[in-house]
């Protein structure tokens, strides 16, 4: 047996992250008989049930086990005893670097190498890369990247970031985020949550919106800031507008526990609140979560990955630039018109955008469809780039 380390976000509070998880876990066990895996993660409890299908030992990453979050010895130890390395998703920016319960990119420059001294292959799997912004970050992500046996990139960004920072590596293939393959929860759970949470009850179309606590925080570049208060003010509007003019439902889908703060605080606000519900996976897991987007006329949304999930689903995504992998992602997927920067954000250009996805959705789900199933390929046949590694020679 092959011990394949994983290494991402997998504390059970964002969706997205567990539908990566997923999506990797499924992927390399179709293709491979001959793995496990472990999994370093705040959240053992949350890693065992959910993945209970698949061979995965949690590595919890408490205090008591010697660990602030990733850093300490539980990351270091599952490293070092396994065959295989592999990192995901898009955890290698330099945004307070050396805070280990924020940033793993520092922690991962010192642990990574070693690997590397061992023997012990490290893949950077369906990975973004940055934000990179300062000397010590780029020096961080050299380490790192010097360690790595394979790059498996999953946006166009992550190939700029590289030619921006001068940085090379001799073995790049392009591949797509493992939450593209997420699979909806089956009919009778869906009804089920629609029967709890009064959702798709009047025949209405339903537009979902998503908000996201960092703001602007990642694309902030010139000292300025948005603002949360006007950005839980221009939503309110735009929920109250978009429900006026277009005669439809809202459902709010938050994907990350740390956003419900700034959700409710839009809900607090919005006059139609008759006409809005919310899910969150504090509640539902992302198949579930995925099983209510599926049935969405159009999706708005600011984390990353509830605009994957739900233009996985086939919805028409409409994106705010809360981060570059954002603009990454719908560059992707052909859908980059779809996005507003947080300099052209205001309730006429939000809704408008809104307003012409929604009154064009059937040809924007046509021009979607081929991205999206041209991307689960990719994202499915990056398994097949690890077979040197799991295959005895």
């Amino acid at each position: 047996m092959k011990t394949i380390n994983v290494l991402g976000n997998n504390s059970g509070r964002n969706a997205g992250d567990a539908a990566i998880l997923g999506g990797l876990l499924a992927d390399i066990t179709d293709l491979y008989d001959n793995v496990s895996f472990t999994v370093p993660t705040i959240n053992s409890q949350f890693v065992r049930k959910a993945f209970a299908e698949y061979p995965v030992t949690p590595i919890p990453l408490m205090p008591w086990n010697m660990s602030l979050k990733i850093l300490g010895v539980p990351t270091w130890t599952s490293v070092m005893r396994s065959d295989l390395v592999l990192v995901t998703d898009a955890i290698l920016f330099d945004r307070k670097l050396y805070n280990p319960l924020f940033n793993y990119l520092w922690t991962l420059s010192m642990v990574l190498p070693r690997a590397k001294s061992k023997g012990i292959p490290v893949v950077l799997y369906n990975t973004s890369l940055g934000p990179i912004r300062t000397d010590a970050g780029r020096n961080a992500l050299k380490r790192i990247l010097d360690s790595a046996d394979l790059l498996v990139l999953r946006d166009r960004e992550s190939q700029e970031l590289l030619q921006d920072q001068n940085l090379k590596h001799d073995h790049i293939v392009e591949g797509a985020d493992c939450a593209l393959n997420a699979v909806p929860a089956n009919d009778n759970v869906f009804e089920q949550m629609c029967a709890e949470e009064g959702l798709f009850q009047t025949g209405r179309p339903v537009i979902g919106f998503n908000i996201n606590n960092y703001v602007d925080a990642f694309v902030r570049e010139d000292g300025s800031t948005f603002g949360r208060e006007n950005l839980i003010e221009l939503y309110a509007q735009t929920v109250d507008r978009v429900i006026r003019d277009l005669d439809v439902e809202v459902v709010f889908v938050e994907t990350q526990h740390m956003d419900m703060g700034i959700a409710n605080s839009v809900l607090a606000k919005i006059q139609n609140m008759d006409r809005v519900r919310m899910v969150s996976n504090k509640k539902y897991s992302y198949g579930e979560i995925c099983a209510v987007l599926k049935r969405m006329a159009t999706f708005v949304g600011m984390r990353t990955h509830s605009l994957i999930l739900s233009s996985t689903m086939g919805v028409p995504p409409v994106g705010i630039i809360t981060y570059p992998k954002n603009r990454g992602y719908m560059r992707t997927i052909d859908m980059e018109d779809n996005l507003v920067a947080f300099r052209d954000l205001s309730l006429d250009s939000f809704y408008h955008k809104i307003r012409t996805v929604f009154e064009n959705r059937g040809q924007v789900k046509e021009k979607l469809a081929p991205a999206i199933a041209r991307e689960k390929d990719k994202a499915k046949n990056s398994a097949k780039h690890l077979n040197p590694f799991l295959t005895e020679e």
